[in-house]
């Protein structure tokens, strides 16, 4: 980097004889020598500079822009050594990795004015050997001296080049020329370059880091603030500019700094922020933010930052998430969302055909929706295949089945309840806020529980079991009943409340027994589901097969349909599965288990959809053998 002086009547001279006669002297500098020979290849005039390579006036402006940290980074450093340049005469360069020169400072260049020479390329390819050409081959710092620069207007004076490295990747490079033959101070403008160098180095390495944190920060799902002990938020991430615009703590003229929060949170000398500069730190805190516009509920983390030995509190850092958005991550968390999409539901019968493009329709509209069917005909799938195809698709999907538990604990899980004095556990209600609560088995849901799921809807709020405090819910409700809802209605069974507001919209699943043209393709699809669930062999259904599962009336519907067809799977060691290989009872064989085994039995029953008749043709013993061990078995006969 640093070279000896040299006589620059002999560098003059090497000069000529190369021009003139291309007869290249052994004491040339071979970095100077390679790149007099490149520029002689490339037929660069020695002359005057070439400055037509220039960018037009509005693409420059972007260019510059896209480069302003650097640029804006080196003018500071120059205005604060303006004396040194004006007693040296020398002028700044900041070039980019295309060797386009972004910004020029302190005095003009080559006898230009900065508007002259910005813009312009000065590679070698451009402008022939320079320090710059030379700097950018090497990928080192050089020194050239004025003689050795191949354009003969730019050999009035020295000039000194050093390449700029964020994480060892090339991005500019920065240039000091002389401007005159005077004696200068080379150990002392080199060592001017390399701390330019370093410093620019420095800060746009921290620029990307800080760039890196800040990509992080926004996109995580909390808010994060830095806040100073007067309660002005020195940082916000994008979710906290976003909180704090939303409760007019924002300027709109300043797009870092906010109002202080003294002015926004009336109750802010009662939150943890403010308990933080006393030296209190806050974890996973429920919060209540009351502000003019609303109020609001986070659960948040106050950390307060020490400043010196005494422990004084300099800032705190807070980290919140409101509790509606934790209770959507934690639904995604827990795998609450769809499963099943409309498409996947097997059927290309008229019948189901009009079912699910109804479906498809319902689920874009905002009503509730009641999904009625026999047992086992796939509700479920449907409930989750109307979520998918939905604009709430992106929220959580929440499942309560209503005949699963007491009165008691049902209310609980549906609104939440308190756990303690100080913590309360929120119900399903709340969490499929955002999103959908499927309520399987509506029919079972108690009056007193169904009239006040009615009156929360009707108020987008709710409240948790054994607390006052009310919280805001945006929720699809879709219900799933084995029975016409309507006449239990009528009957006085099921509140009225809750049927007016979940049978706007109305879907029907048929029976398996109106659908037996979908059985075929319904059975290959269960068939392949095993296979592929079990990493198993595919087996092939026969076609005579089909023809024995499409006469049978399925009192179970699809879920039976899957048991029989699980039971064959696993128990037919050929690769087909022909008609002796079904039984229609699933699991449960012909054999006298049933007499001794309530279990057994029970199975059965359920197998013929609790039709005597049927169990009896199943079973191959007579209605009044059935009836005994119904009798025996507390069981009502159909």
């Amino acid at each position: 980097m640093i070279r000896e002086h040299r006589s620059r009547e002999k560098l003059e001279g090497y000069y000529r004889k190369f021009v003139e006669e291309g007869i290249l002297d052994p004491n040339v500098h071979p970095w100077v020598a390679e790149s007099w020979m490149k520029s002689r290849e490339l037929g660069i005039g020695t002359e005057k500079m070439d400055v037509s390579r220039k960018l037009p006036k509005e693409e420059f402006a972007a260019l510059q822009a896209k480069n302003q940290d650097a640029i804006d980074y080196l003018s500071g450093i120059s205005e604060d050594i303006r004396e040194f340049f004006q007693e040296y005469n020398l002028s700044l360069l900041l070039i980019d990795s295309e060797c386009r020169v972004l910004k020029s400072y302190s005095l003009p260049f080559y006898q230009m004015t900065p508007g002259e020479i910005e813009g312009v390329r000065v590679g070698v390819e451009d402008v022939g050997t320079s320090s710059i050409s030379v700097a950018y081959a090497h990928q080192t710092p050089f020194w050239m001296f004025g003689p050795e620069m191949w354009v003969k207007e730019c050999q009035l004076g020295d000039a000194c080049s050093a390449p700029i490295k964020v994480n060892g990747e090339f991005h500019y490079i920065i240039t000091l020329v002389s401007m005159e033959q005077v004696p200068m101070p080379q150990d002392a403008i080199i060592a001017l370059l390399l701390t330019m160098k370093n410093a620019l180095e420095a800060h746009l390495t921290e620029s990307v880091r800080i760039k890196a944190e800040e990509a992080i920060l926004d996109a995580t799902p909390f808010a994060v603030y830095h806040v100073m002990p007067g309660g002005e938020v020195a940082y916000a991430n994008k979710l906290g500019h976003t909180r704090l615009e939303g409760i007019g703590a924002k300027r709109p003229d300043d797009k870092k700094y906010t109002s202080n929060l003294n002015d926004v949170i009336m109750n802010y000398q009662h939150t943890p922020i403010y308990k933080g500069f006393n030296g209190v730190p806050s974890y996973n805190k429920e919060v209540t933010w009351i502000t003019p516009k609303k109020t609001y509920e986070d659960i948040t983390t106050v950390v307060p930052l020490e400043r010196d030995a005494d422990r004084a509190v300099e800032s705190v850092v807070v980290v919140s998430m409101p509790i509606e958005d934790l209770r959507t991550l934690v639904a995604h968390a827990a795998g609450y969302t769809a499963k099943y999409s409309l498409n996947s539901m097997v059927g290309e019968g008229t019948t189901f055909a009009s079912v699910r493009a109804k479906a498809a329709r319902v689920a874009k509209n905002k009503h509730h929706v009641l999904i009625q069917g026999e047992a086992g005909t796939g509700k479920q799938r449907m409930a989750h295949g109307i979520h998918q195809a939905s604009p709430r698709a992106a929220g959580p999907l929440i499942t309560l089945r209503c005949g699963d538990a007491t009165p008691e604990i049902l209310e609980q899980e549906l609104f939440g309840t308190v756990m303690g004095p100080d913590a309360s556990h929120q119900g399903r209600l709340e969490l499929a806020s955002g999103g959908t609560l499927f309520l399987d088995e509506i029919e079972k849901m108690p009056r007193s529980i169904a009239v006040a799921l009615a009156k929360a809807l009707k108020e987008g709020k709710t409240h948790r079991i054994g607390e006052t405090v009310e919280r805001d819910i945006d929720v699809r409700i879709i219900a799933a009943c084995d029975s016409d809802l309507k006449r239990l209605t009528e009957r006085g069974l099921f509140a009225p409340e809750l049927y007016d507001i979940v049978s706007k919209s109305v879907v029907r699943v048929p029976p398996l027994r109106s659908r037996r043209e979908d059985i075929p393709k319904l059975a290959d699809h269960i068939v392949a589901e095993l296979a592929e669930q079990h990493q198993m062999k595919p087996k092939r259904i026969l076609p005579e097969t089909d023809e024995l599962l499409k006469h049978y009336d399925w009192p179970g519907n699809i879920k039976q349909l899957q048991s029989v067809l699980e039971y064959a799977f696993f128990n037919t060691p050929k690769d087909t599965i022909a008609p002796e290989n079904i039984s229609l009872m699933g699991d449960v064989k012909p054999d006298n288990k049933w007499k001794e085994d309530k279990e057994v039995f029970v199975k059965a029953w359920q197998a013929a959809g609790g039709n005597v008749s049927r169990l009896a043709n199943l079973l191959n013993v007579s209605r009044v053998t059935l009836y005994r061990y119904l009798k025996k078995y507390n069981l009502e006969k159909k």
